[in-house]
């Protein structure tokens, strides 16, 4: 099965918001293994959503659409629906007494006209009921392609996907097994990785296909495998998996989405009951915001100090102004009192530093732009290191906050084996 998603909405195509249904989708069409034949974006205009499901009609087997169901005038997304199908509009009981429970039982205040007109639906078509909000989604079929209708609020879309529309898709249809294996590599680019797993990736099953994701500091190679039989594609990825893990064992730091290098060192952390601090300049809170990202870091991470100034660092970390004036502010002596007065004001077992100059420019007599300099200090010493991640400003934040977590991954393991 091949499936086209369709976001509506002018917000999207002026960049006033970021389409993430768009991906959500993807990814559960995906793991039922349906095929994302293409994605999106069109205008509120009546003539270009009838234009692109006239495009898609039997090209596809479903097209997903997501926006154009609120109340007021600018959502025409129904209206639409029913000009393409021949169809006309019917008030669903049960649809309006659900709006009408959360109007007055939820909001407290009474149902207007624009409410109740939630509850029409087009009289061809099956409602997905929305118990997350007042807009129903639309199931309707043409020859041989599916057009699902959703609201385009996130949370309501996720639920209509994961209990209305997939369940609905597994049960009617049959479809190929797609398996995915992503291994998360650090601290070596992406040409570099490719050479020392050449002969292994020219070795791969037809079946099975490599691809490249490469981010500042990390790269992440995602094994895709499609078939008919499920047993023989998860053994054939777990026996390539295996294989790729002895070339490059040394800089695999996690597997699957939700290992990121953040999620592997609060589980090393948790692990060992182990304890961590942040003191950082030139990555502004960024490495403090990936470590809280991941559900239960409480257990294990005290806080951050973001002493982006000289007088922070001196005033909060009590770090000696005379060690900054004679070392500068960018500089390993520098990062190693970061990181060893942080540990000890917030007494923990491990603290992380950063120092450098993210750029744009770079002041006379200063370190230049990309130097950075990262601490980590363990329960027995301080280590540092020293590296240049060029320009521009975001790849040097994004890169430091990134090696930071890989050499703070390294020590933890030092100290625990």
């Amino acid at each position: 099965m091949k499936a086209t998603i369709v976001t509506i909405g002018d917000e999207i195509l002026i960049g006033q918001i970021v389409d993430t249904n768009s991906g959500y989708i993807a990814k559960a069409l995906d793991r039922i293994g349906i095929q994302t034949h293409e994605m999106l974006s069109i205008s509120d205009d009546k003539k270009h959503i009838l234009e692109t499901f006239k495009k898609l009609q039997n090209q596809v087997d479903l097209v997903i659409i997501t926006g154009g169901l609120g109340p007021t005038k600018d959502d025409i997304t129904k209206k639409t629906f029913c000009d393409y199908f021949d169809d006309v509009l019917v008030e669903d009981q049960a649809v309006l007494a659900h709006v009408t429970e959360i109007i007055e039982g939820f909001y407290k205040r009474p149902i207007n006209q624009l409410n109740k007109e939630q509850a029409l639906v087009p009289s061809k078509g099956e409602v997905l009921f929305n118990k997350m909000g007042t807009a129903p989604g639309m199931w309707m079929k043409k020859d041989n392609t599916v057009f699902i209708s959703l609201p385009g609020v996130p949370y309501e879309m996720k639920y209509l996907v994961d209990f209305e529309i997939v369940p609905k898709l597994v049960k009617e249809y049959k479809r190929p097994y797609i398996i995915h294996k992503t291994i998360l590599t650090y601290g070596q680019g992406e040409s570099m990785v490719a050479e020392r797993i050449e002969t292994w990736e020219n070795n791969l099953p037809s079946f099975i296909k490599l691809a490249y994701l490469p981010a500042p500091g990390r790269v992440r190679l995602r094994l895709t495998a499609r078939g008919e039989n499920k047993d023989v594609l998860e053994n054939a990825v777990k026996e390539n998996v295996d294989s790729l893990s002895k070339i490059i064992g040394d800089i695999i730091v996690g597997f699957d989405e939700e290992e990121t290098i953040e999620v592997v060192v609060g589980k090393l952390l948790a692990a060992h009951g182990k304890s961590l601090a942040t003191a950082e300049s030139c990555t502004g809170g960024k490495i403090a915001q990936m470590i809280t990202s991941v559900a239960g870091a409480s257990a294990y991470f005290k806080g951050s100090v973001v002493s982006y100034s000289k007088a922070t660092k001196v005033s909060l970390l009590d770090i000696d102004s005379e060690l900054i004036e004679k070392n500068d502010v960018v500089s390993a002596a520098v990062a190693v009192a970061m990181a060893s007065n942080v540990k000890r004001l917030l007494q923990t077992d491990y603290a992380i530093a950063t120092t450098g100059n993210a750029g744009p420019t770079s002041e006379p007599g200063s370190a230049a732009v990309g130097v950075v300099f990262i601490a980590i200090a363990t329960p027995n010493e301080v280590v540092v290191s020293e590296f240049n991640f060029g320009q521009p400003r975001e790849k040097v934040i994004d890169r430091t906050a990134n090696k930071a977590l890989e050499l703070l991954q390294q020590e933890i393991l030092k100290s625990t084996h």
